[in-house]
């Protein structure tokens, strides 16, 4: 090969282009670091009401690293989100020294087993959180079913002025509603088979049934609508006689 002239040529002509590819990574990578495209200003977009501003300043300060060109946004993106309240961030680039980041918060709607909460979307998140809410028990996994059937059932109890105050999903799934209204707590044993449609025949047969008793005094605390054609009711203190023995 040393006696061949074109070979000779072809390797110097191979290594002057790496050599040159190589600065110019170096060139680049050097220029993109220069503290000239450092950023300047961050823009945080989204009006913060549960979100601590101290607490998302700081991670910007230390988790938000690099340049205009070098930063990282996935990266950045998952510090922010980790943040207490934060559901979703988005990150964009203004040259050549600014940042706009957009915030979007968690919506609490319930709380979830006594350890984490439930936004708007049926997602469970963890945050500090001291107003009432609602309280979902359910296996892990079924926050959005829950979600959606305490949308549909709280629309449905709304004519009776009756709220949710406890949504229960068992492991068996069995569902289980505790509501507050006008005469006080009232627990509703649902079931696993066709909850809804036994929610609306008790709704259906309110006026007649519970109605009629919650008008003269008598309070009702616990239905079971897990009969195929009615429903049994519990009211406090009451207890039934022993029949009378003939003879």
């Amino acid at each position: 090969m040393w006696d061949d002239a074109k070979q000779l040529n072809a390797v110097a002509a191979g290594l002057a282009l790496f050599a040159v590819v190589l600065l110019g990574y170096g060139a680049v990578r050097w220029i993109t670091q220069l503290p000239a495209f450092a950023f300047r200003a961050v823009g945080v977009n989204g009006a913060l009401e549960r979100a601590d501003p101290r607490y998302l300043e700081a991670v910007i300060r230390e988790e938000l690293a690099g340049t205009f060109f070098t930063m990282n946004l996935d990266r950045a993106r998952a510090s922010l989100e980790r943040v207490p309240w934060v559901r979703r961030v988005a990150l964009r680039r203004q040259w050549p020294q600014r940042l706009e980041v957009s915030i979007e918060e968690h919506v609490p709607l319930a709380r979830w087993n006594a350890t984490a909460l439930v936004n708007v979307e049926g997602e469970v998140f963890a945050a500090d959180h001291d107003g009432e809410l609602p309280h979902f028990e359910g296996p892990e996994g079924r926050s959005a079913e829950m979600t959606a059937r305490y949308r549909e059932w709280s629309e449905a109890l709304a004519s009776l002025a009756m709220a949710i105050e406890t949504l229960r999903l068992s492991p068996r799934g069995g569902w289980y509603v505790r509501t507050r209204g006008e005469v006080g707590m009232l627990g509703v044993e649902l079931g696993r088979d066709e909850p809804a449609a036994r929610l609306a025949r008790f709704l259906a047969a309110h006026g007649r049934t519970l109605g009629v008793l919650a008008r003269t005094g008598t309070r009702i605390e616990h239905v079971d609508l897990r009969y195929r054609n009615g429903f049994a009711a519990r009211v406090p203190g009451f207890r039934e006689r022993a029949p009378k023995k003939i003879g």
